[in-house]
């Protein structure tokens, strides 16, 4: 097991790493120490791995919610069932939720402790390799409203988040290429060196190789704790892991939230990202040819069709990074050097999705 800290002052906490966590009644022990605890998981994990985690954990009163499975889950009625949960078995404001399943699960279960008696602690247990590297990590709690992705959430940091590898072996090649996304997006804005070990690693990392597991996850966490203990509330340089999520959010949206796996829609973006730097004279081509080529080997999207232009910059302008001075993007100076900028003039947008979707 390894251990990585958030640094938050009286908001920090632990990011522990590494197989078997789950069953680890020992270290559970340590990390939930709630007389009552709730854990909340969905319909696809729950078979695999909450009656090890009811084994192990130790409370003296613990109850579970198994909720559907999906995106278009992520609501505010689903939201409602874990409080309805949480006050038809009486928890107190000392209780704990755990969150055992991908961003989905982590992201209401988060948002659902921050509100219940106003605030519970709560612990992130993702078992995907998107929530791992990415979503598990640093307070981001919400869900998602009819017009726009986590448009209702709140910065709400767990006491832990516990990592257990072992997880990953059970996921779906399409939901494990998906989290990837999220680890190419780390190494576009933050590690060109990170980038290129990706670039000579992707085939361990697609064949489950425990070694090339291992140090993807940490290398993740570590960038991203870096940014969070920086910048938690986001209103400066954590900004920056959004890179193709302004594009990706609105395709989300505009296709029902049902089409497109997140990480598939954040590598569209990407994709559309880097042709846009390319366009403002940052890229060259041949940037973006390595960038996609590390995507498709991944197994990831670069384009999409049947794609409404002028439906698409539409929901962009809703995305909630946008503010009264205009929508910002996050794009590429270089691989490894991402930056926050205005978007650029919307002929030269809707000319490079037009493009991308077209091509």
């Amino acid at each position: 097991m390894e251990k990585l800290h958030v640094s938050l002052g009286d908001r920090s906490y632990p990011i522990l790493i590494g197989p078997g966590l789950l069953g680890d009644s020992g270290m559970l022990g340590e990390m939930v120490s709630a007389r009552q605890v709730l854990i909340v998981t969905n319909e696809i994990v729950a078979p695999l791995y909450l009656e090890t985690l009811e084994k192990a954990i130790g409370a003296e009163e613990r109850h579970s919610l198994v909720l559907p499975d999906g995106e278009d889950r992520k609501t505010l009625a689903t939201f409602a069932t874990i409080i309805d949960a949480l006050m038809q078995h009486g928890f107190h404001r000392d209780a704990c939720l755990i969150a055992l399943g991908g961003g989905v699960i982590g992201d209401i279960g988060g948002f659902a402790a921050a509100c219940y008696q106003r605030g519970i602690d709560y612990v992130q247990m993702p078992t995907t390799l998107l929530a791992q590297v990415d979503s598990s990590v640093g307070g981001k709690t919400a869900v998602n409203h009819p017009d726009g992705k986590n448009m209702i959430g709140a910065f709400y940091q767990p006491t832990c988040v516990i990592a257990d590898t072992g997880t990953l072996k059970s996921l779906p090649s399409r939901e494990f290429s998906a989290g990837l996304a999220e680890v190419i997006k780390h190494s576009l804005i933050l590690d060109r060196d990170f980038f290129e070990w990706l670039e000579a690693n992707v085939d361990a990392v697609m064949a489950l190789d425990a070694a090339a597991l291992g140090f993807v996850v940490r290398r993740n966490c570590e960038l991203k704790a870096a940014i969070v203990a920086e910048d938690e509330r986001e209103r400066g340089r954590r900004a920056l892991l959004n890179l193709g999520h302004t594009f990706g959010h609105a395709l989300e949206n505009l296709s029902g939230y049902g089409k497109w796996l997140h990480g598939e829609a954040v590598a569209i973006g990407i994709g559309l990202a880097a042709r846009t730097s390319a366009r403002l004279g940052w890229l060259d081509d041949g940037d973006c040819d390595r960038i996609e080529a590390l995507l498709a080997r991944a197994r990831l999207p670069v384009r999409a069709t049947d794609v409404s232009v002028e439906r698409l910059l539409e929901r962009m302008r809703m995305d909630k990074k946008a503010s009264a001075s205009g929508l910002k993007l996050v794009l590429l100076r270089h691989i490894g050097e991402g930056v926050i900028e205005p978007a650029p003039d919307e002929s030269l947008l809707k000319g490079v999705i037009e493009t991308q979707l077209a091509a």
